[in-house]
């Protein structure tokens, strides 16, 4: 059975930084937009590897695989590696090694490999702790209305599914860009069909009404909001020290529905374990109409919030970070 041990302690609250600088509008950077396109097509491609490994050999055995396939990656994907060098360099303050590249990889790797038993309900295989805040219970239990979960490519959001799909009280839906959602839906309806159906594509007009009645049935619509796409609206914010763009859109969704947001992190910590934080870190439901500059202020402030737990999460969990590219887009340099 799966080690399912619930935590509810009030999280550390940490006052918002303001943004560094603000996009009124206007298309990413295209080489930005390159990177994602690049990422999102490996993702499907180890996703597609993962899959045929674990069905295969099974999970013990398929861990052991990931080390020559991990190894591989390392020495032939340079644009990447040189990314997760970048990154842990930030991390911790001076030159990543070798050795932790390797590790930054093989968890990924691990985690993808994962994904695929999750996909398949294998929860029996996986020790797994959700530690929440003392605010989720009331915010969905007792108010019986849904939540915005917040994630980001850190660590591993199918956990958080696989748990929905056990639990009829629980559930979860997770907005994609379309182009991604379709090609994501369909590789993971070959593994899961029901996975599919968990998926609302964003880019059309009934999106925003699926997600409005999704939330009136007390659903969890997760979203995960590190990256940025296409003609949206971004804020650069700091992210370990340096300026790097993160979307508004879904903070705006937030604040229009008026929900509550949460932070989710499904954090791998090696072998079969892993920590799921919750914590809410804006309540856009009793906010005031207002002025234009006041909601504004409060999307401002809400990412602010977002983007220093991120911070926290990626010091606390540094592996788990699974942006291989320049997500500074050159600021750090």
């Amino acid at each position: 059975m799966t080690n399912m041990q619930l935590d509810s302690s009030d999280s550390k609250r940490v006052a918002p930084a303001k943004p560094v600088s603000q996009a009124d509008a206007g298309p990413q950077d295209a080489a930005a937009q390159d990177w994602t396109a690049r990422k999102e097509r490996g993702c499907l491609a180890a996703l597609r590897v993962m899959a045929w490994i674990a069905r295969t050999f099974g999970r013990t055995a398929s861990r052991l695989v990931l080390y020559p396939v991990t190894l591989y990656y390392v020495l032939t994907a340079t644009d990447a590696c040189r990314a997760s060098r970048a990154y842990l360099s930030r991390v911790h303050g001076r030159p990543a090694r070798w050795r932790e590249v390797f590790g930054h990889v093989h968890a990924f790797a691990s985690v993808v490999l994962d994904r695929v038993y999750f996909l398949l309900g294998h929860g029996e295989k996986f020790d797994i702790r959700v530690v929440s805040d003392a605010y989720m219970e009331s915010d969905v239990a007792e108010r019986e209305e849904g939540v915005f979960l917040m994630g980001a490519h850190m660590g591993s959001f199918e956990v958080v599914r696989m748990i929905s799909r056990k639990h009829d009280s629980l559930k979860l839906v997770l907005l994609m860009y379309e182009e991604n959602a379709r090609k994501i839906g369909a590789l993971l309806s070959a593994i899961n069909p029901d996975a599919q159906q968990e998926i609302v594509p964003l880019g059309n007009l009934s999106a925003m009404l699926t997600v409005k009645d999704r939330l009136a049935q007390g659903a969890l619509v997760g979203v995960l909001a590190d990256r940025s796409l296409g003609q949206e609206k971004i804020s650069m914010l700091p992210f370990l020290g340096v300026p790097a763009p993160f979307a508004q859109g879904p903070f705006r969704m937030a604040a229009m529905m008026r929900r509550p947001v949460y932070l989710m992190m499904g954090l791998y910590l090696g072998g079969n374990r892993y920590d799921i934080h919750i914590e809410r870190i804006a309540d856009f439901t009793d906010a005031p109409d207002g002025t234009r500059r006041n909601r504004e202020e409060q999307v401002n402030a809400a990412m602010a919030h977002y983007v220093s737990r991120l911070e926290h999460f990626a010091r606390l969990a540094p592996f788990n970070w699974f942006n291989f590219y320049d997500f500074w887009q050159g600021n750090d340099r």
